[in-house]
């Protein structure tokens, strides 16, 4: 399998979560992630097991028996306190592997930290009561349709918060013709014209202070995105570009606010205070440094003393009770790629590196341009081919529901794995193709779980209830002695009911009802419109 054979070269990621089925059993599953995409290994169940840290590392430990310890560079895995305690056991038992944050789970904490900021969470509130409104009148969904060209205003996203960020976006872009569409007589000639709520919807679209507001979120919003973007998504291995990109990112913050330190510090804050301990690890700043597109365009980046403490670290791991090889990685042969010695001065390697998008990667550029460093050529393939995120692990439980459904839920648990197996894993084959082709912009859902809370009023309730877990310090689905809670269905009316009180149909009452989104063709990351609303 060209997986296995890309483990034995550049190395590889074990990912592992958790998960209760419709029988409320629980279930764990094992993923490995190398350059080529994610494998899904193995799953068992664990109804009769305590999510222990030592459960964790056994089942962990097993794995990497089974793929091979000297395949294995790192875990990934989130914060939760039972995973922290697997991970003090592994640093026993494998101190050459390392135990990583999942970078999509601490993005998601930034955003949430920073859309709960008073200034935005306003805005955020006021947007998700006009999306509320138009989706739950029959006449003004369809009257919206009409005027945006049955273009959605709703994008649902990956997660909560990309989901906030893509609709958001999706109304400043659309901005006249939803305003076009309050102020037309079809609009106005509606027997629930003068109602509070409509009134309320009115306001809103046609405030400039909420449409300020609006581009103020995705101004800082954007950077974060961009990031949760590059880490959540498969196009490329994503180590050596989240500490370089996070660094962009607070700099495109401060120039949001016009390098105002009042009104930036806060949002400065919450990025590190989470960032640190999860996205500052040895391998996010060695994987920094062996980067040359940030290497070449720093040529001060030794003089950071964080980055080389990470680096040397990473050197002591990767090479154990190896002194010379260490002292030829560092003294010599990093002497040779940070001075641009040799060939690592000539106008080509300068040239490869030069644009940092989709079709730059870095290992490439290791294999063609690092001949004359061997071991720190080894060493740098490996970093720059690790995933950050235990994404793809997540997305796995999708095989799950859709094998394992109310109609088939006699299934054994080996045969929902060998199901699930095939079915995963036949997936990858073609999956960048597809994506290469469609052009999928990683951060759209093609279901409207996360967007419950921008249709239904409430439907944000329990919903990314891990973020929450996070914060308080309990896990997010490996939490120990907690009972596992099945993930939500795709369904809107099997999330949460409509209300008859808070909703009416102009001509009848609403029950049920789905939505299927006519999603926008443009993409949703080629950056927003700058302009401000005006009266």
């Amino acid at each position: 399998m060209k997986q296995e054979e890309e483990w034995a070269l550049n190395g590889c990621s074990i990912m592992t979560d958790a998960w209760s089925d419709w029988k409320r059993r629980s279930i764990m599953n094992l993923c490995v992630n190398c350059a080529e995409g994610t494998t899904f290994l193995s799953s068992k169940e664990a109804s009769d097991e305590a999510h222990t840290g030592t459960y964790i590392f056994e089942y962990v430990d097993k794995c990497i028996e089974d793929v091979g310890p000297q395949n294995v560079v790192q875990v990934v895995t989130d914060n939760a306190s039972n995973n922290m305690a697997a991970r003090d056991l592994m640093k026993l038992k494998r101190p050459n592997i390392f135990w990583t944050s999942c970078a999509t789970h601490t993005l998601n904490l930034m955003l949430q930290g920073i859309g709960n900021q008073p200034r935005f969470k306003g805005v955020i509130e006021k947007a998700k009561s006009f999306t509320i409104y138009i989706y739950a009148h029959h006449k003004t969904l369809a009257l919206m349709r009409k005027f945006t060209k049955k273009r959605d205003i709703v994008r649902p996203g990956v997660t909560r918060f990309a989901t906030a960020f893509l609709t958001l976006q999706s109304l400043m872009e659309k901005k006249n013709e939803l305003r076009a569409m309050i102020t037309s007589d079809e609009w106005n000639e509606s027997k629930h014209a003068k109602s509070v709520k409509r009134k309320a919807v009115v306001n809103i679209a046609l405030s400039a202070f909420f449409g300020n507001g609006v581009s103020l979120c995705l101004k800082v919003f954007a950077p974060l995105v961009k990031v949760l973007r590059l880490v959540d998504g498969d196009k490329r291995p994503s180590m050596g570009f989240v500490y370089g990109e996070l660094l962009r990112a607070k700099e495109e913050i401060k120039m949001a606010f016009k390098d105002q330190e009042t009104h930036y510090r806060p949002i400065l804050d919450i990025v590190d205070g989470n960032a640190r301990g999860r996205l500052d690890s040895p391998l996010h700043l060695a994987g920094y440094l062996l980067n040359p597109c940030y290497a070449y365009a720093n040529p001060g980046i030794e003089n950071d003393n964080v980055v080389m403490d990470g680096f040397f670290n990473c050197v002591e791991v990767f090479f154990p009770d190896d002194i010379q090889t260490q002292n030829l990685v560092t003294n010599v042969e990093l002497h040779k790629y940070l001075k641009k010695e040799g060939g690592f001065g000539r106008v080509l390697p300068k040239a490869g590196c030069t644009q940092n998008d989709d079709n730059y990667n870095p290992v490439s550029w290791w294999n063609i341009y690092g001949n004359l460093v061997l071991k720190l050529q080894s060493m740098a393939k490996r970093i720059l081919s690790l995933t950050t995120s235990s994404s793809g692990c997540e997305r796995n439980w999708s095989a799950f529901e859709g094998i394992h459904t109310k109609k088939r839920n006699r299934l054994d648990t080996t045969r929902l794995n060998n199901l699930v197996y095939v079915q995963f894993n036949a997936k990858i084959i073609n999956k960048k193709r597809r994506m290469k082709e469609k052009n999928v912009d990683v951060l759209l859902a093609c279901e409207a779980t996360m967007a419950q809370g921008w249709i239904v009023d409430g439907g944000d309730e329990d919903v990314d209830s891990d973020l929450t877990s996070e914060v308080v310090g309990e896990g997010s689905g490996l939490g120990v002695d907690s009972s596992l809670e099945p993930r939500r269905s795709s369904r809107i009316q099997e999330i949460r009911e409509l209300h008859e009180d808070d909703f009416v149909s102009d001509e009848e009452e609403e029950d049920e009802m789905t939505f299927e989104f006519e999603f926008d063709e443009e993409g949703v990351l080629e950056g927003y419109r700058e302009e401000e609303f005006e009266d």
